[in-house]
């Protein structure tokens, strides 16, 4: 394996690692606000200690969340020296910015674990909107970056040196708003499915009292309602990226169709795989005229093919099943957060257990689905770092010898994993639900 390739499997190692506790903690605190207003408006001791509870949890997640976070952050300089270069001189302002939204969301969540019981109740919720807002703007900061490099904006490149840098006109790229749309709506999604997959499990056991299921049945019927909503938001946020794409970046939206000819109605391709020497999608379900739709709102738009484009600048034509992965997941959490609701409020039954396995399901479905929509994002823009200005090439080190930093930090998540599993096990295990409900029914 070559020193770029190495390098993009070691960076993206880290980063599929630190997805999964960052995006849990933009979507948990969500949980906890609505938790926090429920109990207010409704004085139901069920929802404060809902909060509480998601609190510890998220506590524990975010121990692990920031030095894996600072761990990609080293590696972006290590391992992207080129890049950096680049970083420096333009598409600084988020990073700066996005250390004060950390504090933010420290400071408050330090408030809000310690103070909480002697604050006044709209001060514990002042403090818990606090967190959320301090977590979810870090997300839209760093995610500032991601689209800044899909479509490069704020500064000209002359003989090889940047000059007319403008960085506001960098922040406020094509892409930004879109992607961060996205982005927050598929990590409260998925901090919602997390926990509905928790609720669903605890409501298996038949050795519940009814007061403990009573309690895991609002918490389920919540979380499925926040999943519900941002799963829709999500998916139209899916469709403007379809269009940013459209615009922005062609190829990445040609290949991860397997479109190779330029054409009005173009058919939207489900499954299958893209086989370049017959230039078409084996296997695959074909919907007549709706990528042209999706792609420009019209049935006959004009969808460019990947034969437009030199062969060195197409993605890796495999990006059709990661895309048809994330929007198969995305479709699928749909039916599974509005189907429950529905067989919930309108046929006033239990859930029955084989909808609740099912459910139990949502929350790892949820985090495939944004584990392969970031590497959809990420390999669909190659061979570029920065689009159509900086190879990847060109940006990655020339050190040699990561194959056993490789090997290495593949332990040491694998380890966090499994022991960040283990305490959350235990402490809840140690700290069951139940002392918690009669304490608060007392």
């Amino acid at each position: 394996m070559d020193t770029v390739m190495m390098a993009r499997s070691l960076f993206g190692s880290s980063m599929a690692f630190h997805i999964i506790f960052a995006t849990l903690g933009v979507g948990i605190p969500l949980l906890i606000v609505l938790a926090e207003l429920l109990f207010q408006f409704s004085k139901d001791p069920d929802f404060a200690i809902m909060a509480k509870r998601w609190t510890r949890g998220f506590a524990i997640l975010l121990g692990v969340a920031i030095p894996s976070g600072t761990i990609v952050g080293v590696m972006l300089a290590l391992l992207w020296p080129g890049f950096m270069e680049y970083v420096g001189q333009v598409i600084a302002l988020p990073f700066q910015v996005e250390i004060w939204a950390f504090f933010l969301e420290a400071l408050f969540m330090s408030i809000y674990v310690y103070a909480a019981d002697r604050l006044h109740p709209w001060m514990r919720i002042v403090s818990v909107i606090f967190v959320a807002i301090g977590a979810s703007a870090s997300a839209v900061l760093i995610t500032n970056v991601h689209a800044w490099m899909n479509t490069p904006r704020g500064f000209n490149l002359v003989n090889g040196q940047i000059t007319d840098v403008d960085p506001w006109a960098a922040v406020m790229n094509p892409s930004f708003f879109i992607t961060s749309l996205h982005v927050l709506s598929s990590a409260y999604m998925t901090g919602a499915f997390a926990v509905a997959s928790v609720g669903a499990f605890k409501l298996l056991s038949k050795r519940k009292s009814d007061q403990e299921r009573s309690y895991h049945g609002k918490s389920l019927f919540l979380s499925l309602l926040v999943g519900g909503i941002m799963s829709l938001i999500t998916a139209i946020g899916g469709h403007e990226t379809a269009q940013m794409l459209h615009h922005h970046q062609p190829e990445k939206l040609a290949a991860a169709e397997g479109l190779f000819e330029t054409r009005t109605y173009a058919p939207l391709a489900i499954g299958g795989n893209v086989d370049e020497e017959t230039q078409s999608v084996r296997g695959g379900i074909e919907i007549p005229w709706a990528l042209s739709f999706l792609a420009t709102n019209h049935f006959d738009g004009v969808v460019r093919g990947l034969n437009e484009f030199p062969r060195d600048e197409w993605p890796p034509l495999y990006i059709h099943t990661l895309f048809n992965a994330m929007v198969g997941i995305g479709s699928l959490l749909i039916v599974l957060s509005f189907g429950p609701l529905a067989y919930r409020l309108l046929l006033k039954r239990k859930y029955p257990r084989w909808l609740l396995w099912v459910l139990v399901t949502s929350g790892p479905l949820s985090m495939i689905g944004i584990e392969t929509g970031w590497i959809f994002s990420c390999t669909g823009r190659q061979p570029w770092t920065i689009y159509h200005v900086q190879r990847t090439a060109e940006a990655a080190t020339k050190a040699e010898g990561l194959g056993m930093l490789f090997v290495l930090f593949l332990s040491i998540y694998a380890m966090l994993l499994v022991i960040t599993s283990v305490v959350m096990w235990v402490y809840f295990k140690r700290h069951p639900v139940v002392p918690e409900l009669l304490r608060e029914g007392a």
